[in-house]
């Protein structure tokens, strides 16, 4: 057994909760944001404005989605060389047989395979692809099927409990998927992942927004313009060590969803496509896929986004503040970040 660990770490495998369910998930979320996503919006764009180039643009990005989630996986768990190069056909299988989970699940054990073996024969230049894409292909043909007919199965049942019960699953789908965007997991790769999209999908870009302009207006006095902008439009997540030491600063915005969940749901019947649904207003993604979701939207939709995604959180998380600042929850400097 000392053998063997010690071998994983020559060659650079982290067998870790961390590193195959935060880092490696996470770094899918970055190869969807680069392919498919992007590829949404240049979609959307050309559906609008009729230029042709758009949508030739949205037909390349969202073809690259596989290979994409197959570079970000692989350059995030330290993979060189063959083994970085080879991921991308495994990517691309996975995908086209198992959806993102399917190229995730098919890369992530081509890749530890393929780094067992990279630059230990003689032959490396065709063990290490061949072991690669044989061993992920086969992965994707064994549970890429399952994988995806599990995530949309479960991404069904939310959006139907949503359509029966808008007001309590408002409250939870919003309250549980913007605690996600918080904390160290991607919550946009989760959302694609089941494919939570309209009504759902709508009230989780509630509870991220709720958490992403929410803290940046809750850690004004802290953080600053600088703050405002690294979480309003970045990431919510740079609050995840303050929580740590004093979890009551998660509680304002935490009210903030549950309050903004059904007000999209019930109120202004948001929806959302899945990539946009996790992604609250980092760069904006969230009010894009709401429009995408629902072009022919209206009045409603512009007023329910500008009050769900931005008005209400800003407004709400302040008074909030206020209160827990004035019974001592929050004291000064605890929503401090480095921005």
């Amino acid at each position: 057994m000392t053998k063997f660990k010690t071998f994983l770490q020559r060659k650079g495998i982290d067998m870790s909760w961390k590193a195959y369910f935060v880092d490696a998930l996470g770094a899918m979320a970055l190869g969807l944001f680069a392919s498919l996503l992007i590829g949404t919006i240049f979609q959307t764009l050309g559906d609008k404005t009729g230029f042709e180039a758009f949508a030739t643009i949205a037909k390349y990005a969202k073809a690259a989605t596989g290979a994409a989630i197959a570079v970000a996986i692989a350059y995030k768990l330290r993979c060189e060389g063959l083994v970085l190069f080879s991921a991308i056909a495994v990517g691309i299988a996975g995908n086209e047989l198992g959806g993102p989970m399917g190229a995730y699940a098919a890369v992530i054990v081509a890749i530890e395979l393929g780094k067992m073996v990279y630059k230990e024969t003689q032959v490396d230049i065709l063990v290490t692809p061949a072991v690669v894409i044989i061993s992920g292909v086969l992965v994707a043909y064994a549970v890429g099927a399952p994988i995806q007919r599990v995530m949309t199965a479960l991404g069904t049942f939310i959006e139907n409990a949503t359509q029966m019960q808008p007001f309590l699953m408002g409250i939870v789908v919003s309250v549980v998927i913007g605690m996600v965007l918080t904390l160290p997991i991607s919550s946009a790769a989760i959302c694609l992942a089941i494919g939570l999209g309209g009504l759902a999908g709508g009230a989780a870009t509630a509870g991220c927004c709720a958490q992403m302009i929410g803290f940046a207006v809750l850690s004004f006095r802290e953080n600053r313009w600088g703050g405002l902008v690294a979480q309003g439009l970045g990431t919510s997540m740079l609050q995840m060590g303050n929580i740590v030491k004093n979890p009551r600063i998660w509680i304002p915005v935490l009210l903030v969803a549950a309050i903004t969940g059904p007000i999209s749901t019930c109120v202004f019947h948001l929806e959302n496509i899945p990539i946009g649904s996790g992604m609250g207003t980092c760069g904006l993604v969230g009010p894009i896929g709401i429009y995408t979701a629902m072009p022919e939207g209206g009045a409603n939709m512009w007023i329910g986004m500008a009050l769900v995604c931005f008005i209400l959180p800003a407004v709400l998380s302040w008074l909030f503040g206020l209160v827990f600042r004035k019974i001592g929850w929050i004291k000064d400097g605890d929503l401090k970040i480095d921005c």
